[in-house]
């Protein structure tokens, strides 16, 4: 939305009408090399052999060697993730037919991101234009979760609280521990880079309420610092074109029902801290020092971690703190029917995430192409029009 054209009252008025819960999903692929699982400039391609069955819901990602598909705004879980699967399907048909391979991961393991080129549309130019070395950094891809949330004082509320729950969010979904041929010893290596690269990124400050939101936004507009809403891309946040909470902290994920399953404890998550802010519970917000510690443990070491309850002042077990999540929003699950996906989180805290899978793989064999070949097949369907088998 151009900065002439946004108006603060009509986002609160999308919030103020937006449907409670609703879900989307997003989720970035590389675009490969059948043969060589190189990085391939073909977004164009695909774009438009996928576009009679996929339309808009299939999207450019700032360079020509990625795409983004992404679900509807679906009613409930049920229907996100039937959503999903018929999209990922018809994506990976259309490159098939092409003779594209894709990956999910949250890096390219041995990419140069000085061989990638940036998508020739204006909205890029501008990135570019204005990013330089930043962008031109930015070889990452993740998955992003929008949650409806009625009510634009409520969105600004369930937000700020959510923010200390992103590490948590973080180490359970890492899958990036390899860039431009090094094992980086970091479970998120896409977190490090895009962050800390990237503008307006990372995670932000609680804001004091709509007010404080609606200010900090305007002043930006004003001051000339974005031209659209969307040119602020905090690991979490209120977006007011869908009426949603989007977390975009997650890595991609190579297999389908990871990216179920943490879709569906956002949702939770959404759900619960909505619930307790209508029922007048306190919420807790943490100040931006105490979540970026906890950030940078995610970053670095995932699930096989440890996070600082500061509360206790202590270190706790990440794993813990993730059957924390689940633990408080235990009540949302079968509300919101979210058992089988819940079950999938338990299944991933036993077999480790996609960074420790990747990891254990390079220490057996050290080889990441080997590790990128094995990602490839983690991302493949079982079939042409694969469904979803928790």
């Amino acid at each position: 939305m151009a900065a002439e054209k946004y108006s603060l009252e009509a986002a609160a008025a999308m919030f103020d009408g937006a449907t409670d819960l609703s879900v989307g999903i997003e989720e970035e692929f590389q675009l490969l090399d059948p043969d060589s699982l190189e990085l391939v400039h073909r977004f164009e391609e695909l774009q438009e052999a996928s576009r009679a069955e996929l339309g808009s819901f299939v999207r450019g990602e700032l360079i020509a060697s990625e795409i983004e598909v992404c679900t509807q705004q679906n009613p409930d879980m049920a229907s996100a993730e039937a959503d999903l699967a018929q999209k990922r399907a018809g994506l990976f048909n259309a490159a098939a037919g092409l003779g594209i391979t894709l990956g999910a991961s949250g890096t390219h393991p041995f990419a140069d991101w000085r061989d990638q080129r940036i998508l020739d549309t204006p909205h890029y130019r501008i990135v570019e234009e204005r990013l330089r070395y930043c962008a031109w950094r930015n070889t990452t891809f993740g998955t992003h979760t929008h949650v409806g949330v009625k009510g634009h004082e409520r969105v600004i509320a369930v937000y700020n609280s959510m923010r200390g729950l992103l590490p948590q969010l973080l180490a359970l979904s890492a899958n990036s521990p390899f860039a431009e041929g090094r094992y980086t010893y970091l479970h998120s290596t896409r977190t490090q880079l895009f962050t800390k690269f990237f503008p307006r990124c990372n995670i932000p400050g609680p804001l004091d309420g709509w007010d404080g939101y609606a200010d900090y936004v305007g002043t930006l507009f004003q001051a000339g610092s974005i031209d659209e809403i969307t040119q602020i891309w905090w690991s979490v946040r209120p977006h007011p074109l869908f009426g949603t909470l989007e977390v975009r902290v997650c890595d991609c994920q190579s297999d389908i029902r990871d990216t179920l399953a943490l879709s569906a404890l956002v949702l939770a998550l959404v759900a619960q801290l909505a619930e307790d802010y209508d029922e007048g519970r306190k919420l807790t917000v943490l100040d931006s020092n105490r979540v970026e510690e906890n950030f940078w443990r995610a970053i670095r070491y995932g699930l096989d971690g440890c996070l600082v309850d500061f509360e206790a002042r202590r270190e706790i077990p990440t794993r813990d703190a993730v059957l924390g999540l689940l633990e408080y929003t235990a009540s949302q699950h079968s509300r919101l029917g979210l058992a089988a996906h819940v079950s999938r989180i338990e299944s991933i805290l036993e077999r480790g995430n996609g960074a420790q899978r990747q990891i254990r793989l390079y220490e057996e064999s050290g080889d990441i192409a080997a590790v990128q070949r094995e990602v490839v097949a983690w991302t493949r369907p079982a079939g042409p029009a694969a469904g979803v088998n928790h």
